[in-house]
């Protein structure tokens, strides 16, 4: 009895599956058999199960300018319920003759379903090839997303811009905003996009030499970071697309029939091309463009103890944002201070352009005569495709008054002094003629005195001060502290301007404590992985804290530019900049 109701129970299974083997249906329709080399053909492969791994044919002498567009259809009639899935195709005929269009395969139930190959017959052109009465033929041949490139085939670190055009025929229209499906990824770039979404103006051109209309979605400002052929993922759109149709209103007016078509622009491929290594500079340092370079300070002449400032500056196009300033060697006769670097830049469609400098306070300790000697700078000219080096004027620093590095010096200066001071009263007269006053309204008075005891009375006060003064200067640590909080807030200068505006303040913020740390530790924008930071700042002997709490401002600056921040926030922010910058200058060794 059991073996019986083993049986049946198999039997039951055996039929139910052949049963839902034979409801599938998976077939490939075309849209006519025969067309004109110069018309498109539409190929559907539709099924009435929903399936996965559908895998087309290779559609050999045919382009395929269209798809693939699935499009779902599921519904209830009468309590019945009616499913179909389509994967739709255009296809463009590359040759007159018969064309096969082989099989499709698709996984249904775990069973593999193929379709029946179909033949077409091609032939020579027609007068009329367009198809009016397909909407979405019309839509697919009306609408196009294109990418183009300033450069394929550029050198490292060098500029290019990708400019997104929708064009848009004359036949058709589009009445609502597309959405984008697929944003473009620019791996081994640095990328900026020039402007903002949704400012879109409408220009006439041609497309393939057709007249269309066109906007520009967007364009975008690449530097490769690599050699080689770098990828650029395609954008892709949903864009709901107005076709004319022949159905009229009640008051005679055409009614479109909207279309929703995905597009792509497309993958794209940039083949970059490494720098020469023939007549490279030992000081070049991957500065890629055109510029000029400066060197000056505000001051030529000036006392010991009195500071200067000396301004190294670069200015041109190309990779500022990417690159190092040469470094000063100054004679370690002078003190000088970490630079406040300051970048004045801008990014349009030929790349970045502006000026970067970095600002040194330098304070002689005694007299004498300084040279600052030249400096050079390095860099690689696309347009020539040479290298070029820049070199700046030596710089004089004269300082007259102060101490001499010499003490033997010092002590002749000061007898010398000394013999000087007596000389000039050798002629005074001690003995004078003096006649007393008629009226002693003046003499003895509160007012002599005063002006008579007065100077002394302040003797004090200069004293105290002087040794405040001296006291300050041998705090070296106050010193130190009070000097990092100086230069914590310069290179946060610009962030603090933009407080308010979310992008602008947190890239000014995130760029102040890359450049801070150029400054510091004299590394590149490409070693400034947090591990690394971190790695470098405990060299340093930087408390593990305090490295936590610079990576964890970094992130924040990182994630904050793309989420919703308020203006109490970025204060905060700014704070806490301020005073790990601090920090860090003072526990740095």
């Amino acid at each position: 009895m059991k073996v019986k109701s083993l049986f049946i129970l198999f039997f039951i299974s055996i039929c139910s599956i052949a049963m839902q083997a034979q409801d599938v249906n998976f077939e490939a329709k075309v849209s006519k058999k025969k067309l004109g080399i110069n018309e498109r053909l539409r190929v559907d492969f539709a099924m009435n199960q929903d399936g996965d791994n559908f895998t087309p044919p290779s559609f050999d002498g045919f382009l395929v300018v269209g798809g693939p567009n699935q499009s779902i259809s599921n519904s209830y009639i009468n309590g019945k319920r009616s499913y179909s899935k389509t994967y739709s195709y255009f296809l463009s005929p590359q040759k007159m003759g018969k064309i096969n269009i082989g099989t499709a395969s698709i996984l249904i139930n775990g069973q593999t379903y193929t379709s029946e190959p179909v033949t077409v017959q091609i032939t020579k052109e027609t007068v009329n090839p367009l198809d009016g009465s397909n909407p979405d033929y019309v839509a697919n041949a009306a609408v196009h997303l294109v990418a183009e490139i300033s450069d394929s085939n550029p050198f490292l670190n060098e500029a290019i811009t990708v400019v997104y055009k929708l064009y848009v025929s004359k036949d058709v229209s589009i009445t609502s905003a597309w959405q984008e499906v697929n944003s473009p990824k620019y791996e081994d770039f640095w990328s900026q996009n020039l402007d903002a979404r949704g400012n879109y103006k409408v220009y006439n051109g041609k497309y393939q030499g057709e007249d269309y209309r066109y906007v520009i979605l967007r364009s975008t400002v690449l530097y490769p970071q690599k050699t080689g052929e770098l990828d650029i993922a395609p954008l892709t759109l949903s864009v709901p697309i107005d076709v004319p149709s022949n159905r009229r209103d009640f008051f005679g007016r055409q009614i479109p029939t909207r279309v929703n078509k995905t597009i792509s622009a497309g993958k794209r491929t940039i083949k970059v091309r490494p720098l020469p290594l023939q007549n490279r500079p030992d000081d070049f340092t991957d500065a890629v463009g055109d510029f000029t370079l400066y060197m000056d300070t505000n001051k030529k002449q000036l006392n010991a103890n009195e500071s200067l400032e000396l301004d190294v500056k670069i200015t041109g196009t190309g990779n500022l944002k990417l690159m190092g300033l040469p470094k000063v060697n100054l004679p370690s006769s002078l003190e000088v201070y970490e630079p406040e670097r300051d970048n004045n830049i801008k990014v349009t469609a030929n790349g970045m352009q502006g000026t970067i400098s970095e600002k040194y306070t330098v304070i002689p300790q005694f007299k004498g005569q300084y040279p600052i000697r030249p400096i050079t700078f390095s860099y690689f000219d696309p347009s020539t495709e040479t290298y070029k080096t820049l070199s700046s004027e030596e710089l004089i620093i004269d300082v007259p008054e102060g101490p001499s590095n010499n003490d033997d010096v010092a002590i002749n200066e000061n007898n010398n002094a000394t013999n000087s001071i007596n000389n000039q009263f050798k002629n005074i007269k001690l003995s004078a003629n003096l006649e007393p006053v008629a009226k002693e309204h003046f003499f003895k008075s509160t007012l002599f005195w005063s002006l008579v005891g007065g100077p002394f009375l302040l003797i004090p006060l200069f004293l105290l001060a002087g040794r405040a003064r001296e006291r300050r200067l041998a705090d070296v640590d106050g010193n130190r502290l009070r000097n990092a909080n100086k230069l914590a807030k310069k290179f946060l200068g610009s962030a603090k301007k933009n407080l308010g505006n979310k992008e602008t303040f947190y890239e000014s913020m995130e760029l102040a404590l890359h450049n801070y740390l150029k400054a510091k530790l004299n590394i590149e924008t490409t070693e400034m992985s947090k591990e690394r930071i971190a790695f470098l700042l405990t060299a340093q002997n930087v408390k593990e804290t305090t490295v936590l709490e610079f990576n964890s401002l970094l992130k924040s600056c990182e994630f904050a530019r793309y989420t919703p921040s308020t203006s109490v926030k970025m204060k905060e922010d700014f704070d806490n900049a301020v005073r790990i910058i601090a920090t860090i200058d003072k526990e740095i060794k």
